[in-house]
């Protein structure tokens, strides 16, 4: 089955999503994180995508002559440019379904925490779609870049909040 078949299942869609942004979590907290799945169903998907090499085994714990697999993304680790550019459609296509699956994850949290306000928060998600040359695109490109590396220079204090800003470019 294709890597993006399998991802596209709810079920395994929720394991991806509960373990997006780095946590690590046991069977016991998947099921916290997704009740509304059995725990023998959740085993089920667990092992396909452990199969599949989508999620990983990262820590075993001892627990009373039993062992608790503890359960994180696979992290994909490109060195260069060059490794990047020489991956697979079906790698790329997988790369940015977790890349997307992070994405549903972090506005999940933001959503659940209960006072979400879209605008006073400055949430949102948007296309737009322009019409430029390979060098307006390469300056609109480099511009954004520096207002948002200017940003990220910004040290923690009270009044700074954290704001996750994704970007994706799809030619048309």
């Amino acid at each position: 089955m294709k890597k993006t078949k399998l991802i596209l299942h709810p079920v395994r869609m929720k394991i991806i999503q509960s373990l997006a942004n780095g946590r690590k979590l046991t069977v016991q907290q998947l099921a916290e994180w997704i009740k509304d799945v059995p725990q023998a169903t959740l085993y089920r998907h667990i092992n396909t995508l452990l199969e599949a090499n989508l999620i990983e085994v990262v820590q075993e714990n001892q627990i009373r002559g039993t062992v608790e697999k503890v359960f994180a993304l696979k992290e994909q680790s490109i060195q260069s440019q060059e490794e990047f550019l020489n991956l697979s459609k079906e790698d790329h296509v997988e790369l940015f379904f977790t890349f997307t699956a992070q994405l549903m994850g972090l506005y999940e949290q933001y959503l659940n925490k209960g006072d979400a306000d879209l605008v006073k928060d400055g949430a949102g998600y948007r296309i737009a779609n322009v019409h430029v040359t390979d060098e307006e695109y390469s300056e609109l490109i480099r511009e954004i870049g520096k207002v948002i590396q200017k940003a990220m220079l910004n040290e923690p204090s009270p009044e700074r909040k954290v704001k996750n800003i994704a970007t994706i470019v799809i030619p048309e």
